[in-house]
């Protein structure tokens, strides 16, 4: 695995990107509680909307603002990454999620601020928040299935990757709209995949908060983090093949009509207009004037 100066960069946009979307993502999550009220859910997904909106025209014109373990490897299955970039992708990635919860559990600690996320216990009519969640998924949405959560995780990410693929292809030139278009797809799989496991799409997005909920002794999102990792993969590995597929069968056709059309105009129009004209006038008038010269002359 070489590391050159441009792959650097790359992997430090990752890891940037990473970190934003973890931080005003998760940090809406848990400062609002998205199962408190419609407009707090509301307002979590789309703060995970505008997050990716930000980083896509920011650090996305350096690596392409993937900032989704799951949206690199459906770039690499369709050979947009080489392997060692793809690699340092998920490790950048990984390394920014991290980042991104300890700047959230910095900011909630410091601050005394309750985490809405995480678990709490009712004293004298009161909420109190025991430990910390940092905006971890869960599989409390679908009462503790996990199968459940596994199959939402997996048909959420191959929406999302889905869009994301169909909207970055260079094939389909869909101009500089492509971030505003990935940040309105990952907002609508939150609408609703937040009531069910909280919406992960994102290996490395669940990773980091259940890290760190794990070191303030909350395990529960650590014993289903395998669905958050596992389920991701599986639908962005299906979005992958299955945009191949529509997008091989369509280019074809897409490039048949316009080379019919220029071959066509040229061809006919030069060749027929020089060749009628100079050959008849020039030779009949030659012909009939010396004859006629001679016989005035006899």
């Amino acid at each position: 695995m070489k590391f050159t100066q441009s792959s650097i960069k790359k992997y430090v946009a990752e890891c940037i990107g990473t970190m934003v979307l973890v931080v005003f993502g998760c940090g809406t999550a848990m400062l609002l509680g998205p199962g408190t009220s419609a407009a707090a859910y509301f307002a979590t997904a789309v703060a995970f909307g505008l997050a990716i909106v930000a980083m896509a025209y920011s650090v996305g014109n350096i690596s392409g603002c993937h900032v989704n373990p799951a949206v690199s490897l459906a770039v690499y299955l369709n050979g947009g990454l080489s392997l060692s970039d793809f690699i340092g992708y998920l490790i950048s990635q990984f390394a920014g999620a991290l980042v991104g919860s300890g700047v959230l559990a910095l900011i909630f600690g410091l601050g005394g601020v309750a985490d809405r996320t995480g678990t709490y216990e009712v004293f004298n009519g009161f909420e109190e928040f025991s430990l910390n969640g940092f905006g971890a998924n869960t599989m409390a949405g679908v009462n503790d299935n996990h199968l459940a959560g596994f199959i939402v995780e997996i048909v959420l990410t191959f929406v999302f990757v889905l869009a994301i693929l169909g909207v970055t292809s260079k094939k389909a030139k869909h101009g500089s709209f492509g971030g505003v278009v990935i940040g309105l797809s990952l907002t609508l799989v939150h609408l609703l995949g937040i009531g069910l496991t909280g919406t992960s799409v994102n290996p490395a997005r669940s990773f980091g908060p259940a890290f760190c909920a794990m070191f303030g002794g909350n395990f529960t999102p650590m014993v289903c983090l395998w669905a958050f990792i596992l389920g991701p993969a599986i639908g962005a590995a299906l979005a992958a093949f299955v945009y191949k597929y529509l997008e091989g069968g369509q280019s074809d056709e897409a490039h048949a009509a316009p080379q019919s059309a220029p071959r066509t105009a040229p061809r006919t129009a030069p060749r027929t207009a020089p060749r009628t004209a100079p050959r008849t006038a020039p030779r009949t008038a030659p012909r009939t004037a010396p004859p006629s010269e001679e016989t005035e002359s006899e």
